[in-house]
């Protein structure tokens, strides 16, 4: 009888243990341990099957002198936003990760990429763990001329070792795996999507892609952390890690890279879903601003920064009197620890009082920004919203500190020629005001209201602590 071996493996970080353990010495991660079997004599059989191709046949050390470096042509995806997430397309023999929220569309623009290299002429492999052959044309027949390719090649099947001999006799210019957590392999006894499958089916997959030179795509499911299901170790033993998000409610998209090899790490790819697809976006400047027809209290313009482009989004701020002894404070889009940062430096340095006011701020669109550049932007639209004064096309870019000073952010040339661009002409900046004061005070706060409401706060905490 086969002998089957037992390991525990930490899903966060990848560490081996006979034994189950609580806290991963690795990583420091507890209840991370996951068990999974491996049958000897069947992995023994499924790695002399795939030997032929996946040994390499030069094991002698080189120099670096003795390296001889060829540089490869990329292939172009025809999706200039996901070529320039790539770096300036796909690297033959890489290993990519396409990871994403479900139903956020990682199977449509994949099933778009093929269709795109598949009409310049090359053979492209689609192999589907979770739909069937014929789910998947459905889908293609919403994209224009999709049913006429022929060099699009699909298949419905699970088995990693059956997949792997597919690619070797076919050897297509590109594969794409949907997806890493739906294969297995007969050589562990494990479900597939468990730690070990998940494992194996990854090392398999990228062996066939360096060996045979074929690019291959894996489509990876993520928890309900955001984070991609499965051992770590898979994020690192790829070479490229791509993460698509958006709201499900919301047609854009965004992708951004995580992990690259091959190129940079900051830069990010902005789409459009619709009926028929996926749609990339050539000019995302105004995307994320909402139809401004009349001039209302509490709307700010910010540039912000998503690797070396500048977007320009709009901050909107509602500010209401509250009869609760703790006024409410939330934010949409930004992190809400730093709008209560904000608010508590307007209330201390600029002495508006905010202590009795609920204030709610969010970023049209639907947009997630962790961007520093928009505490200014967040300050301008909380003032404009408690004076009930619209601020006309101003824009409004630099980090505030807790004392009030407007800090520097970086690529701000950049971001000042992208407003200026759209003909907005009151830019604010760490440039042209030293302080949020000062900035608050060529908006129209003059100094006399300043004073005056200085006077009348400190009035009214002089008569809250002669009561007390």
């Amino acid at each position: 009888m086969a002998k089957t071996q037992v390991s525990f493996v930490c899903q966060e970080c990848g560490y081996d243990s006979p034994q189950w353990l609580g806290k991963c010495p690795e990583c420091g991660t507890w209840n991370s341990f996951k068990e999974f079997r491996e049958n000897k004599a069947i992995a023994k059989l499924s790695k002399q099957a795939t030997s032929s191709f996946l040994t390499p046949t030069d094991t002698k050390p080189k120099t670096l002198q003795e390296i001889t470096f060829q540089e490869t042509n990329r292939i172009q995806t025809g999706f200039d936003e996901l070529d320039t997430v790539l770096g300036g397309g796909i690297v033959p023999g890489s290993v990519t990760l396409l990871a994403g929220d479900p139903g956020i569309g990682k199977s449509t623009l994949l099933l778009q990429l093929c269709l795109l290299i598949a009409a310049s002429g090359k053979k492209v492999l689609y192999v589907s763990g979770e739909e069937s052959v014929e789910q998947i044309k459905l889908r293609a027949s919403r994209i224009k001329n999709a049913l006429e390719n022929q060099n699009l090649f699909l298949i419905s099947l699970s088995d990693t070792d059956a997949i792997v001999s597919i690619i070797e006799q076919e050897k297509p210019s590109l594969v794409i795996i949907d997806s890493i957590q739906t294969m297995e392999s007969k050589a562990l006894d494990g479900m597939s999507g468990s730690v070990g499958q998940v494992r194996f089916a990854a090392t398999t997959f990228i062996k066939a892609a360096k060996s045979l030179g074929i690019p291959i795509i894996l489509v990876g499911h993520v928890t309900k952390e955001g984070m991609v299901a499965g051992p770590m170790v898979l994020s690192h033993m790829v070479d490229t890690v791509l993460f698509l998000e958006g709201e499900k409610f919301t047609k854009t998209r965004i992708l951004r890279s995580l992990k690259n090899r091959f190129g940079p790490v900051d830069e990010v790819g902005v789409f459009l879903m619709d009926a028929t697809g996926m749609q990339e976006v050539k000019n995302p400047e105004q995307l994320f601003l909402t139809q401004r027809e009349s001039q209302v209290p509490g709307s700010v313009l910010v540039v912000i920064m998503e690797g070396t482009r500048p977007f320009l989004i709009e901050i909107q701020a509602l500010v209401v009197y509250s009869k609760l002894a703790m006024p409410r404070r939330v934010a949409n889009g930004v992190d809400h620890k730093r709008v209560e940062l904000l608010l508590a430096v307007l209330q201390k340095q600029c002495r508006l009082q905010l202590d009795s006011y609920d204030v709610f701020v969010n970023v049209a669109g639907g947009l997630k920004v962790s961007d520093p550049a928009v505490d200014l932007g967040i300050c301008l639209a909380v003032y404009s919203s408690l004076k009930n004064k619209a601020l006309q096309d101003v824009v409004g870019i630099a980090e505030v500190g807790l004392l009030g000073e407007l800090r520097e952010v970086g690529g701000l040339d950049k971001r000042m020629r992208e407003a200026k661009k759209l003909g907005l002409k009151t830019v604010l900046t760490s440039k042209s005001h030293k302080t949020l004061n000062q900035a608050l005070l060529q908006l129209g706060f003059s100094s006399s209201q300043q004073e005056k409401s200085w006077q009348q706060q400190d009035e009214r905490h002089f008569k809250v602590e002669k009561e007390e």
